[in-house]
């Protein structure tokens, strides 16, 4: 691919606020028994639909978070963003560039500088055997944004410096800090190709929860003092209530409820997000309604007819059974519900 097809598809792109947009995104895994199972038994191949058909776009300078129970697809979306997975349907566009269409390994790495990802295990993304130092200077090598190793090891200490850590840390080895020392580095590393965007997935959910209050509150001041964007994964919803600006619900691989942080958490629409609300414990005693968590997880190998979660929904009826809801915009949120189309949930209270 030639060097111009990494510009925006149009001179007004590039002054769009939307810097990551995602289109009927969808992934599948192969998960048939071994090759010889299916000729000797006729067993069928089953493939499993990590994601299946995911619609979002993220602005400039803001935080939008995926949630959901465990094997719902976040992690999956964040690789996919990430280009750690090919998506087998849909596009990923990063300002105005499809990444889809990025050819030339060259020009994937230029475009792959501004964007980095943070894993969710600090003890596993560092190398073992790297000092500090060399673990965060990786990435300033590989995109050749400095070349002088003074130069290198000047930009090593401010980035440590910003994350709150020591310059003398650079001469450590990742064994030597604690877990929320490690996230740190990570942060580092991920801040030291100057990106733009940032996909995070579950960076808080291994560590202790007071360390987890310092690394998001070191994350937004990050986020204001470099212009950042993030995506944010997480199964925590007080975290991503903190740090989020809009919040996405996904249930078996599909978004449910897109909603700005505030109208989510005041008033959720969807049942799925009601009773995800409902399990965070009530310190305050408010006595306020609450919606039990009902039911299991459908088997992801044979996902239910219809809307995914019906078999779980009190408000679920022939249609829902049939019929798979859409992301319609209702107010100021996006909704894949047939009870709420139907008026059968009422809306937010003006």
């Amino acid at each position: 691919m030639s060097r111009s097809a990494l510009a925006p598809e149009s001179g007004a792109a590039s002054a769009s606020k939307v810097l990551l947009s995602v289109e009927d995104l969808a992934r599948g895994f192969d998960v048939s028994k071994p090759w010889l199972n299916p000729v000797l038994e006729g067993a069928p191949r089953q493939l499993l639909k990590a994601v299946d058909g995911v619609s979002f776009s993220i602005n400039r300078g803001e935080t939008l978070s995926l949630v959901g129970e465990s094997g719902c697809g976040k992690s999956t979306v964040a690789r996919l963003v990430c280009g750690l997975y090919a998506p087998s349907r849909g596009s990923i566009t990063f300002d105005g560039v499809d990444m889809g269409r990025v050819e030339r390994r060259s020009d994937m790495l230029r475009l792959r500088q501004r964007f980095q990802m943070i894993f969710q295990d600090p003890y596993a993304s560092l190398n073992p055997r790297w000092r500090v130092g060399r673990i965060i200077a990786e990435p300033i090598r590989a995109h050749g944004i400095l070349t002088d190793d003074k130069a290198i090891a000047r930009r090593v200490a401010e980035l440590l410096e910003d994350v709150r850590l020591s310059p003398q840390d650079a001469e450590k080895f990742p064994h030597e800090f604690s877990g929320g020392q490690r996230q740190r580095i990570s942060i580092a590393r991920a801040l030291s190709s100057n990106p733009e965007f940032l996909v995070c997935d579950e960076p808080t959910s291994a560590l202790d929860v007071s360390v987890q209050a310092q690394i998001l509150n070191l994350m937004k001041d990050l986020q204001r003092e470099h212009g950042l964007t993030y995506l944010f994964i997480s199964h925590n919803l007080a975290v991503v209530s903190h740090i989020s600006t809009r919040v996405g619900v996904m249930y078996l691989g599909r978004l449910v409820e897109v909603a700005p942080t505030r109208t989510l958490f005041t008033r959720p629409l969807h049942p799925y997000t009601q009773m995800l609300e409902s399990a965070i414990p009530d310190i305050t005693m408010s006595g306020k309604a609450r919606t039990p968590v009902a039911g299991e997880v459908p088997n992801p190998l044979d996902p239910p007819a219809g809307c995914a979660f019906h078999p779980r929904c009190p408000h679920a009826n022939d249609r829902c059974k049939s019929e798979r809801p859409a992301l319609r915009d209702v107010e100021d949120a996006q909704v894949a519900c047939h009870a709420v189309e139907e008026r059968r949930i009422p809306l937010r209270a003006a």
